[in-house]
């Protein structure tokens, strides 16, 4: 795989988790809906700061592992892909629906982007999901790991942007498509859920390929 298919695949994977509608979208839903546009996008502001700092937890961590303990990053990618290909079937077999969106507590956009940043920041899930990830894109055999990581960052962050912001400067119709449209959020977490098998059975092969030479 060239560095250019692997950033497709992370680029891949990455608009099938950010679309799954869940916490981050909820908050931006409800800013925007009740503040308007600008405290929507002063709330996906605040989730990129989280995101920002996820993507340096994920990049630090294989960093570390690559450099002090290196006969370990094999493995790790192939657990990683393992963990994501379970969190793929959970959401294939799972019904995502969004019954309602309340009005936001923010009382400033401030405060709006605030409150994404720690929503973002306080998912546990998302660290341990940063570390499944990063291992499988972020390779050494690609050269060295902080340009490498200062893409998949800003790969996120301009990701975030496209689909929370999206949200914000549409909120009615984004209300419309992911509320009132049972169909559609459970149609987006099953698709996310195939993409994200996909893309750990290939993540594996190329982690297990080594062994298998």
């Amino acid at each position: 795989m060239t560095y250019g298919e692997n950033l497709w695949l992370f680029f891949t994977l990455l608009f099938g988790i950010i679309v799954v509608p869940g916490m981050d979208m909820i908050f931006v839903l409800a800013n925007s809906l009740s503040r308007g546009r600008s405290s929507g996008l002063a709330a996906t502001a605040g989730i990129m700061a989280g995101g920002a700092v996820h993507s340096l937890y994920g990049a630090v961590g294989v960093g570390l592992l690559a450099h002090l303990v290196p006969m370990l990053f094999t493995p790790l990618l192939i657990a990683g892909a393992l963990y994501m290909a379970w969190i793929g079937v959970t959401l294939m077999r799972s019904s995502i629906i969004i019954e309602g969106v309340g009005p936001a507590d923010a009382a400033s956009h401030w405060q709006a982007f605030r409150r994404g940043a720690i929503t973002c920041l306080m998912n546990p899930k998302a660290y341990l999901f940063m570390l499944a990830i990063y291992p499988q894109f972020l390779r050494p055999d690609f050269g060295p790991l902080a340009p490498q990581a200062a893409v998949m960052a800003l790969m996120t962050a301009v990701t975030q942007l496209a689909v929370y912001g999206g949200l914000a400067l549409a909120a009615g119709r984004a209300r419309q498509a992911i509320v009132d449209n049972a169909r559609a959020t459970v149609w987006i977490g099953r698709s996310a859920g195939a993409l994200l098998v996909a893309v750990s059975l290939v993540t594996l092969w190329e982690g297990t390929g080594s062994w298998r030479m």
